[in-house]
């Protein structure tokens, strides 16, 4: 099954658009894990164990881990969902941008040693950088295209023959990188109308939107703008708001996340009933 097949069923299976982000930060874990050597694999465990029947995908963020040299347990957290949740695409991401034979390493990282399903991408070096991945067919390739920071602005609205670059890089891709229709696109919840934008040029083509919850996107103005005509094509990612849930009534830190999960999940899914 190839990332984007398994995507679509992920959407069915869990009734789901929400990508849970996987960002440990042990100055925010539970006092319990304190000093514990294998404390991240643990956390991120009971993250995806309480949420996994609610999310659409998983997107551990691969400098949360290498920060910490913690790589070894990134590759635990991998094949623990590879093995126990196989149906659940596994985002690696990466945001990797570099030229040929260096992108190439960057993929066998990405899905050789990780095992992950998709992986960011940046594309400013241009296809070359961009194409050692596709040597992978059923893996996806997500590329950065309006990110959700205040920031993206400074490059990605230059003007591009009368259009900004980031609707460039759309088209570019959505024509003639998605060779092998293993694509999507990286667009921020913080811009509604720019992913409108975007979705009115890449048709069907999933986005991973980042940007709902601790980042302040608009889980309702998101999902109309980004969804397709099949009321799906979206990984709409949360991380910190749901990593990070205050527990609540006696809950364990798991089980405020699944609170919160919950939470984004059922929003995003009346918000897809109203569009």
């Amino acid at each position: 099954m190839t990332f984007i097949q398994k995507l679509a069923a992920a959407w069915t299976r869990n009734d789901s658009l929400l990508c849970v982000g996987l960002d440990p930060d042990l100055a925010r874990f539970p006092a319990h894990l304190a000093g514990q050597p294998d404390a991240i694999v643990q956390f991120c465990k009971a993250i995806i164990d309480a949420t996994a029947d609610l999310a659409c995908a998983f997107k551990p963020q691969i400098a949360y881990f290498a920060a910490l040299g913690a790589e070894d347990q990134l590759e635990d957290i991998c094949t623990y969902l590879r093995e126990t949740y196989p149906h659940i695409p596994l985002v690696l991401d990466a945001k990797r941008g570099d030229i040929g034979a260096t992108a190439h390493q960057y993929a066998r990282e990405a899905f050789d040693r990780y095992g992950a399903d998709a992986v960011t991408v940046n594309p400013y070096m241009g296809f070359d950088s961009v194409e050692p991945y596709m040597a992978w067919p059923d893996r996806g390739v997500i590329v950065l295209c309006r990110t959700s920071n205040a920031g993206g602005s400074d490059l990605q609205f230059l003007d591009v023959g009368g259009r900004p670059l980031y609707q460039h890089v759309a088209q570019l891709v959505a024509d003639k990188w998605n060779r092998n229709g293993q694509c999507a696109l990286v667009v921020g919840a913080t811009f509604p109308e720019e992913i409108a934008q975007v979705r009115a040029l890449v048709g069907d083509m999933p986005l991973l939107i980042p940007g709902v919850g601790a980042q302040g996107g608009d889980v309702e103005a998101t999902v109309k703008a980004g969804r397709t005509a099949g009321g799906a094509g979206m990984m709409i990612n949360s991380s910190r708001a749901i990593l990070y849930a205050t527990p609540q009534d006696g809950e364990d830190f798991a089980q405020a996340a699944r609170r919160a999960a919950t939470e984004t999940r059922d929003a995003i899914n009346a918000a897809r009933d109203a569009a």
